[in-house]
């Protein structure tokens, strides 16, 4: 016994609202053979028949429809009309939908190191060709706290209104921080002595604020160590650590011999 697959239900967006989607009537997909389309209508036929349904005018409207549209996928040149109908149909819908996306403009916003941990607030420059009134400007508010990566929207002005313009912040190379995932790094250069005997340094922060450096005693040149939590903002909330490198000068005697 041969099994075949059931078709998926079909729904054309693109047909007229004032014609019949006959393939929705049989509840078919349009790569469905003829064999398929002779049972689904038998099948639905059988339940929709007016002697089953004799007070339900619906029932009658569905056979009607049922009937309308295996006359024209049953007959093998006029469902070849009929596709060829949809596909037009479907070419002459497609620029107004890309009318639509083209409303919107998408942009990198690239950011201080700072600006994401303190907020800021300025003026974003759209030059889209299309818009004979020129350049666009539109303010961006940024929160404290706000991850790199972050995308926002801002709304159009005219003559694009329903459109928007897509923003995602990136973060602008730093002199002396370096970023690693939500992880900031720098170097500290310190001593021989304080890198023997170890202690405590002072750092201007990525907020400017002062932190305080535990250095271990013999601590090796290159090794970092972690102040916790004063990273980048992350995209979950939190922040990264902060990585301090380590650095430092050996101290060199030169004795002469007898």
């Amino acid at each position: 016994m041969v099994r075949r697959a059931a078709c998926e239900p079909y729904s054309n967006k693109h047909v007229n609202p004032t014609e019949p989607d006959h393939y929705a009537s049989l509840g078919l997909e349009r790569r469905c053979s003829s064999i398929q389309i002779r049972d689904a209508y038998r099948s639905l036929a059988k339940r929709r028949h007016p002697d089953l349904n004799r007070h339900d005018a619906e029932a009658q409207l569905l056979i009607q429809a049922l009937n309308a549209a295996y006359e024209i996928l049953s007959d093998p040149a006029r469902r070849h009309a009929y596709d060829r109908e949809l596909d037009e149909n479907s070419r002459a819908a497609a620029p107004a939908s890309r009318a639509k996306i083209e409303r919107n403009v998408s942009q990198d916003v690239r950011l201080r190191i700072e600006d994401f941990l303190r907020g800021t607030t300025l003026d974003v420059r759209v030059n889209d060709p299309a818009n004979p009134d020129g350049p666009e400007t539109y303010e961006l508010h940024v929160a404290p706290g706000t991850a790199p990566g972050t995308r926002l929207r801002l709304a159009r002005a005219a003559p694009f209104e329903g459109g928007f313009v897509l923003l995602r912040l990136k973060t602008l190379p730093g002199f002396r921080f370096k970023i690693r995932g939500s992880d900031l790094r720098c170097d500290l250069r310190i001593s021989a002595r304080r890198a023997e005997a170890g202690g405590i340094e002072t750092i201007s922060g990525p907020t400017g604020l002062p932190l305080r450096v535990l250095i271990p005693a013999r601590v090796k040149r290159g090794e970092l160590i972690k102040i916790a939590h004063e990273g980048m903002p992350k995209s979950r909330g939190g922040r990264g650590d902060l990585l301090v490198r380590i650095t430092y000068r050996l101290e060199l005697r030169v004795s002469r011999s007898r």
